[in-house]
């Protein structure tokens, strides 16, 4: 053989060996022999709407809160300036606009308008505008001491501290300047009451009579029975307005011993004939 082809046959084989190689196989004619891929679920998807509707619910409880918080930030600013004398009244926008809430959205300027502010009983309407409303609507120093003076000749006891800083502006001046003509006194709770302090009513009381007052005992009469002795003497006593205990219930003990057990009688019509022995044999005589 030619040597000259010998080598180009042996070039040949050493690119052959060189090159790699790719089978391909036959595609098969049976579907079932391939396994279907199933479908992927949508995990997002699904956990979309899931964050979906958590979201929806966290963004009504948010709105619900803000919405509210408007309104404890309106109402808190209406006494502060009460408080400081400025009472007259404003209307919403001017509200919005000295509370820095003009964000506000139009349906919480609606639920303010035509329920929140309408139906907040520290809230006083005029002809559009609003206003704070205390429980003692006082002006000055001599209000304060004409609904003390009231209140002492109806028997109605004091006033809250709490309630105559609320109506009353600039409490603390007025109350100083009436001086001894108020008493304070402080309850269990720590709450302050103010009492008109009637001087009229300040005389010596003998000292034989204050013995004959306090020799007679007390202690065994129940305070009902105190209010419903005043009661009948048309003199009315101070109702306690601090937090009432309430006394746990006591249950009621089960009645002891064993119920009588009935039995059905039976031989009715052999009355008078047959003898009873529950009792044992009786003893013949």
């Amino acid at each position: 053989m030619d040597p000259a082809l010998l080598r180009e046959r042996e070039l040949f084989k050493k690119r052959a060996l060189s090159t790699p190689a790719v089978e391909k196989r036959p595609a098969s004619s049976d579907s079932g022999s391939h396994k279907k891929k199933k479908p992927k679920v949508d995990k997002e998807g699904s956990s979309g709407s899931k964050h979906g509707s958590s979201n929806g619910n966290f963004n009504i409880k948010a709105s619900s809160g803000y919405k509210f918080g408007c309104l404890a930030k309106i109402v808190n600013y209406m006494k502060t300036r009460h408080q400081n004398g400025d009472t007259h009244f404003l209307t919403l926008d001017e509200i919005l606009d000295e509370t820095k809430l003009l964000d506000i959205g139009m349906k919480q300027k609606q639920w303010l308008m035509n329920e929140a502010l309408v139906n907040n009983p520290k809230i006083d309407i005029r002809d559009g505008t609003y206003g704070f409303k205390p429980k003692y609507n006082l002006k000055d120093k001599k209000a304060l001491l004409r609904l003390l003076d009231k209140h002492d000749q109806l028997g109605l006891g004091g006033v809250l501290l709490d309630d105559v800083e609320e109506g009353l502006p600039n409490s603390a001046k007025a109350i100083k300047a009436l001086g001894d003509q108020i008493i304070f006194v402080t309850k269990p709770d720590k709450k302050k009451i103010l009492f008109y302090n009637d001087k009229h009513c300040q005389f010596v009381v003998d000292e034989e009579f204050q013995k004959l007052w306090r020799s007679v005992p007390v202690d065994s009469i129940d305070e009902e029975k105190i209010a419903e002795y005043l009661k009948k003497q048309g003199i009315s006593s101070m109702q306690e307005t601090g937090p009432k205990k309430v006394l746990p219930v006591q249950k009621k003990k089960k009645q002891g011993g064993q119920r009588k057990r009935h039995f059905k009688t039976h031989n009715n019509h052999l009355a008078g004939v047959l003898e009873d022995y529950s009792d044992g044999v009786p003893v013949k005589k």
